[in-house]
């Protein structure tokens, strides 16, 4: 074949490829979603991602979007700030999505969201519990309660519980600094004392060090709060040591015992963002079983289910996918009130959940309600 003319065949396939593209862009609507797959969080990820992909097939049982098909590009953040970023940077000037949900730690989500506020896209916050992310700017909105009142819940909770001198253990970052420093300023108002506080760091083979640590201080209680796979690691040598003979209460429940076994994580309490609520989140719960063959395994799954049919709604509510419209949309369906699998949704000004859902929640082979 001469050079001229696998010049034009190159050519003609990169136009088929771009007409291909345009074509499909046309034949559906489609929103963003940064998760984690893989990493130390890909089981609270894949969970979410089954929720994001049960909400769009319910769009578009309903009829889509604007009549046309409704589709959620889902990128991995590999549980790392810079991949979420550069996945976000895909969705916004590639895709060019009006909307994109995610990531789950405060310490990925809060630089990818800055990024596409920046950009001026819609950000819906899912997961990260960060008082920063109320901080974000003008074009994120948030589903979830945030540290203040979660703090505020499981010191309230403890204290209920009997606790009275607890140690503590949270990961160095922005999400388990804020708890660490809001639980112990909620508890002490109460008349509780922290007689021992440590941070730890991710990633680590072991934890056995900062578990003998707080050991030494003699706590009522052990409060705790990590990522799956890390707690996992100290869960099983907290059972090790013979550290589980006294309480031990997750912030977050769910996501501190994803990945611990069941025989090592029975009989742990905890408090969780509220994850089904009346009809609606029943029968959330059953469609996710029937689809999966298993139950939610994380409290997310629902908010990143009613993110995904908000943004739905929004679209069709603007009759438009202009970031602008459909944030104008959300705004006011927000206003109202809007009936989700995590309870009723009202938005105030600044774009913050009003009365977001708390649960007590403890694990006897699986994580139930108390």
């Amino acid at each position: 074949m001469s050079l001229h003319r696998r010049h034009a065949l190159a050519l003609a396939t990169l136009g088929l490829c771009a007409w291909t593209s345009h074509a499909h862009a046309q034949d559906s609507i489609r929103m963003g979603a940064v998760l984690s797959l893989t990493g130390s969080n890909a089981t609270v990820g894949e969970d979410v991602r089954r929720a994001v992909a049960l909400a769009a097939d319910k769009v578009n049982a309903q009829g889509g979007v604007m009549g046309k098909k409704f589709e959620v590009v889902i990128e991995d953040s590999g549980g790392n700030a810079t991949t979420a970023l550069n996945a976000a940077r895909k969705l916004v000037t590639v895709d060019k999505v009006p909307v994109i949900i995610g990531e789950y730690s405060s310490g990925i989500t809060l630089p990818m969201a800055q990024y596409i506020v920046k950009e001026g896209v819609a950000h819906i916050n899912i997961a990260s519990t960060s008082v920063k992310i109320r901080d974000l700017g003008a074009t994120s909105f948030n589903l979830i309660g945030l540290e203040n009142l979660g703090n505020k819940f499981s010191a309230a909770d403890t204290w209920a519980l009997g606790y009275r001198k607890v140690a503590m253990l949270a990961p160095n970052n922005a999400y388990g600094q804020g708890v660490a420093h809001g639980f112990k300023e909620e508890f002490e108002k109460l008349g509780g004392k922290i007689v021992t506080e440590l941070l730890y760091t991710q990633g680590q083979s072991t934890y056995r060090r900062e578990l003998q640590q707080m050991a030494r201080s003699q706590p009522d209680a052990y409060i705790y709060t990590a990522y799956g796979q890390e707690s996992a690691v100290i869960n099983r040598e907290a059972f090790e040591l013979g550290l589980r003979q006294q309480p031990w209460y997750a912030i977050l429940l769910s996501m501190s015992l994803s990945d611990t076994p069941a025989d090592i994580a029975k009989g742990q309490l905890g408090m969780e963002v509220g994850n089904v609520y009346g009809e609606a989140g029943k029968a959330y719960a059953e469609a996710f079983a029937a689809k999966y063959k298993e139950g939610i395994k994380t409290s997310y799954t629902g908010y990143a289910y009613d993110a995904v049919l908000l943004t739905a709604a929004a679209m069709n509510k603007a009759k438009s996918t202009d970031t602008a419209a459909v944030q104008a949309a959300l705004k006011e369906i927000g206003k109202g009130g809007y009936v989700g699998v995590t309870g009723p949704i009202v938005l105030d000004a600044e774009r913050q959940r009003v009365d977001p859902p708390y649960a007590k929640l403890k694990y006897d082979g699986k994580v139930v309600p108390r």
